[in-house]
Order: structure tokens, then sequence, then C-alpha cells
């Protein structure tokens, strides 16, 4: 499975458990699609930043989550590490998954 695959299927299982418009509140996910873009500066000055993680999770108990997303074999690059560094020196979660299974357990204690 790709990256893209992984990421369409926790942004389904994420969306179809906590974002239904019957729930309130309902949480919230989305991709900061950056990597392609950085070396354009006119986005690198509007605020795109190298080595975002892939998926932000906003749950509805107001907890506020940054997944990094990768094939069994993959690995983050040194900006992807230094963004994990900042997000957790602030207090955040961040985490790197590597399958929809993965995702579903680590979801359960969110």
């Amino acid at each position: 499975m790709t990256e893209e695959q992984l990421q369409q299927k926790i942004v389904i299982e994420y969306s179809n458990n906590y974002c239904l418009k019957n729930m309130n509140p309902r949480g919230i996910i989305f991709s900061v699609p950056n990597e392609s873009t950085y070396n354009n500066k006119k986005f690198k000055n509007t605020g795109v930043l190298r080595g975002v993680s892939d998926l932000i999770i906003i749950t509805p108990k107001g907890k506020l989550y940054f997944l990094e997303l990768k094939t069994e074999i993959g690995v983050q690059s040194e900006v992807q590490k230094d963004f994990q560094k900042r997000v957790e020196a602030l207090g955040y979660e961040y985490k790197l998954i590597r399958s929809l299974n993965q995702f579903k357990e680590w979801l359960k204690d969110k």
C-alpha cells in the first residue's frame, strides 16, 4: 500500500466514525500538502512549512494530533523529524503510522 492509499483509508475511517453531521461536536481531520509546493517562493512566504505531518486531527474531546504516514519501509526525512521534535516540545502528540490497523489501535485510546 502506498502512503497516499494509507492516507485515504485513514481519512475515510476517521471521517466515518468521528466527523458525521449528526455528531456534536464533530471531529476534524485534514491534510497539509506541503512538500511539493515548498520550493515555490509564493507558497513558502504564505506559510508552507517543510516537514509538516501528513494529517492533523482535532478530536471531539478537544485534542490535537499530528500524524505522519509511512509505508512499512518508509523513513522520516530530517525535516520531518525536526517538525516532530517541535510539535512534541509544545506538548502535542505526534504519531508515525504505518497501517490502517495501527491507526485504529492508536485511535482507541483517544
